[in-house]
């Protein structure tokens, strides 16, 4: 059985750099290439790429840090339910409180949230898919079975929680976003630190996207755009 190490800021910081590329690289080939192919496939083509990089990044990942994959096996009827109900505070918290008051102290930022909406939108199965389930789990591999695992067997758990929802927050991109991510971040790294479960923290993150999906994205789809 692989130990879990002793990670550092500075030895996670190439890690975390890596994959903010790997979404700038997706990000890039959505906008320059899928979008404007104009093809039907194109959202699963853009889906696919998204697939690949992240299984190949955290392929990479796990040779490095095998242990990263241990809270993975650990769950229980307990853990699910703190999940289910993060899942609900944070549409309750953050989708019905605190992101109205964020947009109106950040229009700019709004504005370029509903056109991220609007994209999704677009395609609504591919994006439910990339929402609901390659994201969250990537970035609770990434966040709280790397970052957050890693860093509390070298510094105060509190430091540790902070650092990972920093981050967390910053590969949101988007302000307004980020604002929300950090409390998320927070939460989800105290629900990983009392379960001492991943996929508690996949089922929090994953419901709550899974419920904006449906109250945010899904009522601006045309019919018929399944």
């Amino acid at each position: 059985m692989n130990e879990i190490k002793n990670l550092t800021i500075k030895e996670a910081l190439p890690w975390l750099g890596g994959y903010f590329c790997i979404l700038l690289l997706d990000t890039a080939l959505a906008v320059g290439i899928w979008r404007r192919a104009g093809n039907p496939l194109s959202d699963w083509m853009n889906l696919g790429t998204m697939l690949v990089s992240a299984f190949l990044f955290f392929r990479l990942l796990t040779v490095k840090a095998p242990w990263i994959l241990h809270p993975i096996k650990k769950i229980s009827v307990k853990g699910i339910i703190l999940a289910l109900l993060c899942a609900f505070l944070f549409y309750l918290l953050l989708d019905n409180c605190l992101d109205p008051f964020f947009d109106s102290l950040f229009p700019a930022s709004r504005e370029a949230y509903q056109d991220t909406l609007l994209s999704l939108a677009r395609a609504p199965l591919p994006s439910l898919i990339h929402v609901c389930l390659l994201a969250p789990a990537a970035e609770e591999l990434l966040m709280r079975g790397f970052l957050l695992q890693g860093l509390k067997h070298t510094y105060k758990p509190v430091t540790a929680l902070l650092v990972s929802a920093l981050f967390f927050a910053f590969f949101h991109f988007n302000m307004v976003q980020t604002l929300s991510a950090f409390i998320c971040g927070l939460v989800l790294g105290l629900l990983y630190l009392r379960t001492g479960s991943l996929l508690c923290c996949v089922i929090a993150h994953g419901g709550y996207n899974l419920l904006s999906f449906f109250t945010a994205i899904l009522p601006l789809t045309g019919t018929g755009a399944w």
